[in-house]
């Protein structure tokens, strides 16, 4: 397969502006616009009256090159809003088609590709933020995950794509990316190698992924990739839209074994071609030393680096203001080897920092989460997306001003994941509290509500999808948790404690606000 040039792109973005003034005019419905934005990593908000732009960032590592042109286009073109995504890109929102346009090709000079963004495409290569400077972590999987990224935008233009493919890495048992339950996850082994794990995902009918192979070495996982691809066009489903993602070939196959079994003929496949697939990326290695120069903050990690510190940034509901935005820029351009790593829970981590830039860092990033249960999860929500059902966003900014204002003490309650649909790109699924958007009539009357997930778990080994426990009107959850957290409080727990402790209380506390 040949590799596409970046730069040729720029011929395609005509189309791209010729469609968006016809959408905008009112020249093109809502549907075709969308199936052929998709492609652009653009997408029309909700009302059709503006536009988001994703910008992949392979890995979610932003280099300070890539951080400036982001800085850069906020100041341009006056861009007002900003989100850290759970595929650990950036977005921006709000924008107009002349802003669309503009920062889709200027990307391209940036090294920053938008195409493939949205769609059937394969999506952003997700990566374990921290890989490379983390003291527990198996090793350092970010080469290979630059390299899978790389190997996939092969596929943009490729025919018979699933409708997402999502893949993954992840450097520890923490899984923070999900490994074992994307549509293709390399899981980290404590001897450098990877365990396979495909056709799993969140949203409707969840699936844990199937482990194809064990202890595949790194040099040959676009093998592995390319099967994956194979193994869809053979047995994915493209005559109902909705079942066209990987998870549903578990099934329609027989089974996880079955699965499992068409796998890996694929692969035999690919391996027998004779095409060489093998890479050898160049090893990152972090070469800055400490400068003696010491910091102590909450937000602050010790990197496995001696004297190096990681500050940590999580916006409410991951959506940075501009300002802080464009000062991170301006503040660490001048500082070797800094870069800022995307996490799938929207934080920010900004690494290879000595003591007295970590201080820099931490001023100018004074808009970040006050708590655990402050750096909660949530997607951009019904007020932007056109699919959502509930405005995530604005359920989130209710509790925790609510949890604020009833002085519930950091730990008390956890980090919860909010989706505004059943896409669960909240992660709602696997969040030790989420709640998913919907509606519940009362008195035969609609009103805005939520399902609450309980007791999800992502880490490898002891992954679970929460128990749905039943539906919550929006305007009662923040009550709900503002009660838990004085509860938890008063045992003088931590939430992970408390709950360990008293299995049955989280029922009992929740029951009262539930509507049957």
């Amino acid at each position: 397969m040949n590799r596409i040039d970046p730069q040729s792109w720029k011929e395609r973005i005509v189309e791209f502006k010729e469609k968006t003034d016809a959408f905008y005019a009112g020249d093109m419905s809502k549907g075709d616009y969308k199936g052929f934005s998709g492609f652009y990593g653009s997408y029309a908000q909700r009302g059709g009256k503006a536009s988001m732009l994703r910008l992949r960032m392979t890995a979610g590592r932003v280099t300070k090159e890539k951080l400036a042109f982001v800085a850069d286009a906020i100041r341009k073109y006056q861009v007002e809003k900003a989100h850290f995504t759970t595929c650990q890109t950036i977005q921006f929102h709000d924008l107009q088609p002349v802003q669309v346009c503009g920062i889709m090709e200027e990307a391209l000079d940036a090294g920053i590709v938008t195409m493939g963004g949205g769609g059937d495409f394969p999506r952003n290569v997700m990566c374990s933020p921290l890989t490379g400077v983390e003291k527990e972590e198996f090793f350092d999987v970010l080469p290979w995950a630059e390299c899978a990224g790389e190997y996939l935008m092969n596929f943009i233009c490729a025919e018979k794509m699933p409708r997402k493919l999502k893949v993954c890495f992840s450097n520890s048992q923490e899984n923070l990316t999900h490994a074992t339950y994307r549509d293709l996850g390399f899981a980290a082994r404590e001897d450098g190698t990877f365990d396979v794990y495909s056709a799993g995902g969140l949203g409707n009918n969840p699936l844990f992924g199937v482990k194809v192979a064990e202890a595949v070495e790194p040099e040959k996982i676009l093998y592995y990739i390319k099967a994956m691809w194979l193994t869809f066009r053979a047995y994915g489903n493209y005559t109902n839209r909705g079942k066209a993602r990987t998870r549903y070939m578990q099934e329609a196959l027989g089974g996880p074994e079955a699965y499992k079994k068409a796998y890996l003929e694929k692969l035999e496949e690919v391996f027998a071609s004779g095409e060489n697939l093998d890479i050898h990326p160049e090893m990152t290695i972090v070469e800055k030393k400490g400068d003696g120069t010491c910091v102590n903050n909450a937000r602050v990690m010790e990197q496995k680096q001696e004297g190096l510190y990681t500050v940590i940034w999580h916006p409410i509901g991951g959506q940075p203001s501009m300002e802080s935005l464009c000062a991170l820029s301006d503040a660490v351009q001048d500082m070797e080897a800094v870069e800022m790593r995307l996490a799938p829970d929207e934080t920010a981590y900004i690494i290879n920092l000595t003591g007295k830039e970590a201080e820099k860092v931490l001023d100018v990033t004074k808009d970040s989460a006050e708590s655990l249960f402050e750096t909660s999860v949530s997607c951009i929500g019904a007020a932007i997306c056109q699919v959502g059902v509930r405005d995530s966003q604005a359920l989130l900014k209710a509790c925790v001003q609510a949890v604020r204002e009833a002085e519930i003490p950091d730990g008390a309650l956890p980090q919860i994941h909010i989706s505004g649909c059943p896409s669960s790109c909240g992660t709602h699924q696997t969040g030790a509290l989420g709640f998913r958007g919907g509606v519940k009539s009362v008195d035969g009357k609609p009103q805005p509500a939520f399902v609450l997930y309980i007791n999800g778990e992502q880490r490898q080994g002891q992954e679970t999808m929460g128990k749905e426990l039943g539906t919550m009107l929006e305007k009662d959850i923040p009550v709900f948790l503002t009660e838990l957290g004085k509860t938890v409080s008063d045992s003088g727990m931590t939430y992970e404690e408390w709950n360990r402790s008293h299995p049955e209380a989280l029922e009992k506390i929740a029951e009262p606000f539930l509507k049957r």
